[in-house]
């Protein structure tokens, strides 16, 4: 499902980028994605987080994507754009493509797999939500579109979400619009106390509809207490996984 999709505006942007032999910042971090500046805060467009698996058993929540997965999205989608896909499979990929790689992915999968998430969605490891089981998983961002401070991935603290209007548009209005499309009972996971905070928040304004699966740390490898903090919850984190699943 594509919701609001700004593809086709930016289409005409995106049809050059195929002729370059690869994007950096001076191709995607230019006027031509630039959606809107606040201060010393600039948003550009990427096409990833327009694509929703409305019918996702599990919700990944992350704060806003950052340059990697910008990069990732682009370079997807400037792939297929040669091979004449249609723009639902072109936003798919894209999405599939930014998804958590690398390091990140491999410490998420650890933790949620420890939480035996797994066992209970009757497959071998939460591995293959990213890839044989994608259709069991949801990844979004409280903030759809790329955000940059000073040139730099905006992380969620400087400046605070609710001291921005720009950004507080988009993670008390946009998302909450989001989250009503997922099927009920979805198991959403905010990743980090950012997204813990404004998932909380918007959640009172909401139908208890899905099971929020708060205190889940970040799994950046820049994330020093990363390890603490699971450790803290783990036991929580099992029963609350066994719950939802039975419920």
């Amino acid at each position: 499902m594509i919701f609001y999709s700004r593809y086709p505006e930016f289409l005409p942007a995106i049809e050059p980028l195929t002729k370059l032999q690869s994007l950096d910042n001076g191709s995607l971090l230019s006027d031509s994605f630039l959606i809107e500046k606040e201060k010393e805060l600039a948003m550009y467009y990427a096409p990833h987080n327009e694509y929703i698996n409305t019918n996702a058993q599990v919700v990944i929540v992350g704060i806003t994507p950052g340059w990697g997965q910008m990069k990732a999205a682009f370079n997807r989608v400037v792939e297929l754009l040669d091979k004449g896909d249609n723009k639902e499979e072109i936003l798919k990929q894209a999405k599939i493509a930014a998804s958590f790689s690398g390091q990140m992915r491999t410490n998420l999968i650890t933790m949620l797999n420890q939480c035996g998430l797994a066992e209970v969605l009757g497959i071998q490891t939460t591995a293959q939500l990213f890839t044989t089981s994608r259709s069991l998983l949801h990844t979004t961002s409280i903030i759809r579109y790329p955000v940059f401070c000073h040139g730099k991935n905006y992380t969620g603290h400087t400046p605070p979400i609710k001291k921005s209007k720009m950004l507080s548009r988009y993670a008390y209005e946009i998302f909450p619009e989001e989250l009503k499309t997922l099927k009920k009972n979805a198991l959403i996971i905010p990743l980090g106390k950012i997204s813990e905070q404004i998932t909380r928040s918007i959640r009172d304004d909401l139908e208890k509809n899905h099971t929020y699966l708060f205190g889940f740390p970040h799994p950046s490898g820049a994330n020093g207490h990363r390890l603490r903090q699971f450790e803290q919850n783990y036991s929580r984190f099992r029963v609350d996984v066994k719950k939802w699943f039975g419920g």
